[in-house]
């Protein structure tokens, strides 16, 4: 579908998305609105036309970590191992939400329905990992009722609570397959 947007729109909004992929990677889900604008040039009113909430920024900065995520899932499906890839696959959701400040924040359920605006990033990985998930629940390698939606869940409140942990990709790591594994010893 071909952008209708006048020139100056779109080269507002590029500058917009640059300029909140540097802050949000700087400060995380909290970037300030009012700094974006400023440092793009631009009205916080533009900010906000172009990006109705923090979450629709948010969204927009994580969209190439999304997207990378959802190319991961098509490649894992159909791995022999249905556990396995699943795991993989969550694991590399647990890297990505480490590393890519703000992408947790992007990710998270809200509690509160906003019907003018899905969570398209959560949208999208749903999408991408019911087919690893239903594989691994058929063979018996996952818990029955278990959702996609409950495992981002879960992620996101392993990033979100080691964020400021001395190494949190190591803490994040080992809270995921502690999570993934149980409590109970291996038989």
């Amino acid at each position: 579908m071909p952008d209708r947007r006048r020139a100056d729109a779109r080269r507002n909004y590029a500058r917009i998305l640059a300029v909140a992929e540097e802050e949000v990677a700087a400060k995380g889900a909290d970037a300030s609105l009012e700094q974006i604008a400023r440092t793009a040039g631009v009205g916080s009113a533009t900010v906000r036309r172009h990006f109705p909430s923090r979450r629709a920024l948010l969204e927009a900065v994580s969209r190439k970590w999304i997207e990378a995520l959802c190319v991961r899932a098509q490649e894992l499906t159909g791995r022999s191992d249905s556990r396995e890839a699943l795991l993989e696959w969550l694991g590399d959701v647990v890297a990505y939400g480490v590393s890519v400040r703000g992408l947790a924040a992007a990710l998270a359920y809200d509690d509160v329905a906003d019907p003018v605006h899905e969570n398209s990033c959560s949208a999208a990985m749903q999408e991408a990992g019911d087919p690893l998930l239903r594989r691994a629940v058929q063979d018996g390698a996952v818990t029955t009722g278990v959702t996609v939606a409950d495992l981002i869940t879960l992620i996101v409140g392993i990033v979100l609570a080691t964020e400021h942990h001395p190494d949190p990709a190591a803490r994040a790591d080992r809270l995921f397959r502690l999570a993934m594994a149980g409590l109970s010893p291996q038989t």
